[in-house]
């Protein structure tokens, strides 16, 4: 039997498949699978399709092109879902498969950047690839083990409020940056530093704050450590008689009523305390949110200041 219909306006398979551009192995396992069903017989067996067959294997070849399975193609064409939601369904597939895509680039490119090895790549796309729930678990985790039994304060409701999301679609930095972030909280030194201060804290409030200078105060403090800063940027030595007048500034600043600034065990005291509470991983922490989350406002470094403060403490005790 030639390619060409038969007069009844019906053709056989290699002919439908001449006009569609697909082999005949293929048009013949669509219509095995009735997607393309033929609409009669030869007396030899043989299957003749009609134009209908045309229109229905140019929506299933459509379909399989665009990554549409065939269960969900069998679906269309028994009319049990639309075109538009199969598409609407497949475009999100597709957007969730992109993000992915963009995320291992950002993930290799930050690999390329650090020059890292094979485990440290490992441990990134890891880290990368957690879920947004995953990554909410794995600092609540170490807000949890810091703060745990211990009376909420402010600066628990800061770090609560101020979870890392990374989005949707984050850039290198970002990327960067949570990988960064998750490795930090998982460190078990940086943890006992950070419980360390939450304990501190905790301690002194329990005193009834008789140590701890009053909110005017700590202002004061905060303007002499950035004049601290300033001398840090500047090159002055913190134990220089240079630095004299601004370590003595600070102390009286800090001092609560009935307390000798010049005393040297106050700036002992002092010292100690300042370098319970400040560490430049608390900082970077900070900072590393911040990217994260996009924010527009940069977190300032303040611990090299207070690093130079309590060396200059130390030296005039």
């Amino acid at each position: 039997m030639g390619d060409m219909d038969d007069g009844t306006g019906l053709f056989p398979i290699g002919e439908l498949a001449r006009r569609t551009g697909l082999s005949v192995k293929t048009v013949r396992f669509w219509s095995d699978l009735g997607l393309v069903p033929p609409a009669d017989r030869t007396h030899a067996g043989y299957r003749m399709y009609g134009q209908d067959a045309l229109a229905r294997l140019a929506l299933v070849r459509t379909l399989r092109d665009l990554g549409v399975d065939l269960k969900t193609v069998q679906r269309v064409l028994e009319r049990e879902v639309t075109v538009a939601e199969v598409a609407k369904a497949h475009a999100d597939a597709l957007d969730a498969h992109i993000r992915t895509l963009r995320l291992h680039r950002t993930v290799l490119r930050a690999v390329a950047k650090r020059g890292a090895t094979a485990k440290e790549l490992e441990t990134m796309n890891k880290l990368a690839q957690m879920s947004g729930e995953e990554r909410r678990r794995l600092v609540t985790s170490f807000l949890d083990d810091v703060f745990g039994g211990v009376e909420e304060t402010e600066v628990e409701q800061m770090y609560r409020h101020g979870l890392p999301e990374l989005p949707d679609e984050p850039t290198q930095e970002q990327v960067e940056a949570w990988v960064e972030l998750a490795e930090l909280v998982q460190d078990p030194g940086y943890r006992a530093r950070a419980r360390e201060m939450v304990v501190k804290g905790d301690e002194l409030r329990k005193e009834g704050g008789s140590r701890v200078p009053d909110e005017q105060a700590q202002q004061a403090g905060q303007q002499v450590a950035a004049r601290a800063g300033q001398a840090l940027a500047d090159g002055v030595d913190p134990t220089s008689a240079e630095a004299g007048p601004i370590v003595d500034d600070f102390a009286a600043a800090m001092a609560t009523e009935g307390t000798d600034p010049s005393a040297p065990e106050y700036r002992s005291e002092l010292a100690d305390r300042l370098a319970t509470f400040f560490d430049r991983r608390v900082e970077r922490y900070w900072q590393l949110v911040a990217t994260i989350n996009g924010w527009d406002r940069e977190i300032p470094s303040m611990t090299p200041a207070y690093e130079w403060l309590i060396a200059g403490l130390r030296s005039s005790r």
